[in-house]
């Protein structure tokens, strides 16, 4: 049997016209006629009754229309079925992030991971916030780590998706300093010229934060966009080449404090972005592989507790 002939059926059965069916299904009328044809030879029964117009289903037509429908759904569900049995023996870890912490946290945070269980082989996949969620959507990845802030909202479900805290971090508004050793640009500057700044594109997760948090006081300041980027990397390069005040993640840029390449911009902390580092994944059964790091995670973190 060929399983378009399920289709074909339900068409025609729909409209009663072998030609309005035939387009609707994207086929001449004589091929659809014949692939009817097939379907009831193969069944041994007619399905329509063509002596009138428009065709009406037979007896057996009506039977066949139920049985239709389940062969339908049945097949629809398959895909998924079929990826879960692959999941749930699958020894690789697929896990999303956000550029920032693939570059700092996450490396850092999966050698304890090592304590409590066998970290299997990883499939990393970086990128902005909002792909990050796309791939998890998908099933693409089984976890997606990411900074979080309860006045942002995460762009996955709630009640799909659960996540536990697996650190913290801190947005810092940071930029070049000069040959003393001050910033270049301050927060509190008043008078003069506009403040430059580096912001971050829609599809940014940090970018996300910012707003909620900092948008209406950010829009009380003096200031100009002098650079747009997705990339937190790419606004630290920015940053340490004078081009403006970026709000640069603490883990990414402890380093360039430290040296002094980078310097605070504000230094009373009001325009400092306390963050969680949080990581997500489906409420439905990972598989053991996925189960097994969701455990190892979840005792690593003993304080924390899986939250929507």
């Amino acid at each position: 049997m060929n399983f378009l002939w399920l289709a074909d059926f339900k068409a025609l059965a729909a409209t009663g016209s072998f030609s309005r069916a035939a387009q609707e299904r994207n086929v001449t009328q004589p091929a659809f006629s014949r692939r009817i044809r097939a379907l009831e030879a193969w069944l041994g029964v007619e399905l329509f009754d063509r002596s009138s117009q428009p065709a009406k289903l037979t007896i057996n037509g009506e039977w066949f229309s139920d049985v239709a429908d389940e062969l339908m759904e049945r097949l629809a569900v398959l895909p998924e079925e079929a990826h879960a049995i692959s999941e749930a023996h699958s020894a690789t870890l697929r896990i999303a992030s956000t550029h920032a912490l693939s570059f700092t946290f996450l490396p850092r945070w999966l050698r304890p991971l090592e304590m409590h269980t066998t970290v299997r082989p990883v499939q990393l996949m970086s990128d902005v916030l909002q792909r990050c969620e796309a791939l998890i959507q998908q099933n693409k990845t089984q976890f997606l780590l990411s900074h979080a802030h309860p006045m942002s909202r995460g762009g996955l479900p709630t009640d799909a998706y659960v996540s536990c805290r697996v650190g913290t971090d801190t947005l810092v508004p940071v930029c070049s300093g000069d040959r003393h050793g001050n910033p270049m640009f301050t927060l509190a500057h008043e008078g003069g010229d506009a403040v430059p700044v580096l912001q971050y594109s829609t599809d940014s997760g940090i970018g996300r934060i910012m707003r909620a948090v900092l948008g209406q006081q950010l829009a009380l300041l003096k200031t100009r966009v002098v650079v747009t980027a997705h990339l937190a990397s790419v606004l630290r390069t920015m940053s340490i080449d004078g081009r403006g005040i970026a709000w640069l993640p603490l883990s990414l840029v402890e380093d360039d404090l430290a040296s002094g390449r980078l310097v605070r911009a504000s230094t009373d902390g009001r325009f400092d972005i306390p963050t969680e580092i949080r990581l997500y994944r489906s409420s439905m059964p990972l598989g053991k592989a996925g189960e097994a790091f969701w455990d190892a995670v979840l005792r690593g973190t003993s304080s924390e507790h899986p939250s929507a």
